[in-house]
């Protein structure tokens, strides 16, 4: 595939991915492997939108060195897109926490809490909460995650610089209960961790 029509195009434009995610395009931590199941594709189906791809990506880069720079799976494949008009792939959880001086907050913090529907495994990889959890860390500061649901263990947690990491469906009792009264159940999870932090 020649791309040298469509790079002339946006030559003079600076195009940048801002993601909060390092996935690669293809493989188990690919585009379709890991944002396909959230999106409602079953084992067959991933599959063969990694086939897909993976035929894409070997008429577009033949090298393979796009297909696995960090981010070229974010949003199903547009960093990879971007990447291939020449653009770049940049931490956008680090333009978010610049933008709101989040260092400057943190330093003269007692705690800082940040939230996530699923705090998982892909929490820490470069999303939002990673991002606040490593701040804190750097300045000594305790970090509580509040989210829907709690999917990764202490120790990783820890690793990440999360002091506790709290489930709005373990507080609740159910995910129906989650989800039915989500936001009285965030309200009273939260009264319940302030206390618990108050000095």
């Amino acid at each position: 595939v020649d791309l040298a029509a469509a790079r002339a195009r946006v030559r003079g434009v600076r195009l940048v991915a801002a993601t909060d995610v390092d996935n690669p395009l293809l493989g188990e931590q690919g585009a379709s492997a890991v944002f396909g199941p959230q999106k409602g594709a079953d084992a067959a189906l991933v599959r063969r939108l990694d086939a897909a791809l993976g035929r894409f990506a070997g008429l577009t880069d033949p090298s393979g060195t796009l297909r696995d720079a960090p981010g070229s799976g974010a949003a199903g494949g547009l960093g990879y897109g971007l990447l291939l008009l020449g653009g770049t792939v940049e931490s956008g959880v680090a333009r978010v926490l610049d933008a709101v001086g989040l260092d400057d907050l943190v330093a003269t913090a007692d705690v800082v809490v940040t939230g996530e529907g699923s705090f998982d495994s892909q929490s820490l990889r470069g999303k939002l909460p990673h991002g606040v959890a490593r701040t804190a860390a750097r300045h000594g500061v305790p970090c509580l995650v509040l989210a829907g649901r709690v999917a990764v263990d202490r120790d990783e947690a820890a690793a990440a610089g999360v002091t506790a990491a709290h489930s709005l469906v373990e507080s609740a009792g159910s995910v129906q209960a989650a989800l039915e009264r989500s936001g009285p159940e965030l309200r009273a999870l939260a009264a319940r961790v302030a206390s618990a932090w108050k000095h």
